[in-house]
């Protein structure tokens, strides 16, 4: 399920990313989207090559990773982003809802850290 006002665009910075073309309330479900689920060796190998910055950790102890389907993936970084996910391991899915309000031109952002607001460098910035 993507929410039908979605797109993908070009951003100033980020390549490309996902945009609304509507407003968007706080707590909407905009996206819940099939994972395929990899083993911990197939990680070392995808973290070899570009997909590891599309990647997700996976599992309870973070050991595995998975690739989501539909939009999930081009969502950028922000550490105050504008949505959150929500990983559903037994049912192998990752859910993007609203953290506030949105605005129709907007791009829908998630924290890498898995928490909307939290300021824990991430990879590409960790120096």
């Amino acid at each position: 399920m993507i929410l039908s006002s979605l797109f993908i665009a070009s951003t100033q910075n980020m390549g490309k990313g996902v945009f609304t073309s509507e407003r968007i309330r706080s707590g909407t479900i905009v996206e819940k989207s099939p994972v395929i689920v990899m083993r911990p060796e197939d990680r070392k190998l995808l973290d070899q090559t570009l997909l590891h910055d599309y990647i997700f950790e996976w599992g309870e102890t973070k050991n595995g990773c998975c690739m989501a389907l539909g939009y999930v993936s081009m969502y950028n970084h922000s550490y105050k982003s504008n949505c959150e996910y929500e990983m559903d391991y037994e049912k192998e899915l990752i859910t993007i809802k609203s953290v506030r309000p949105i605005k129709a031109g907007e791009e829908l952002l998630i924290n890498y850290n898995g928490t909307w607001n939290d300021s824990k460098p991430v990879w590409f910035d960790a120096k």
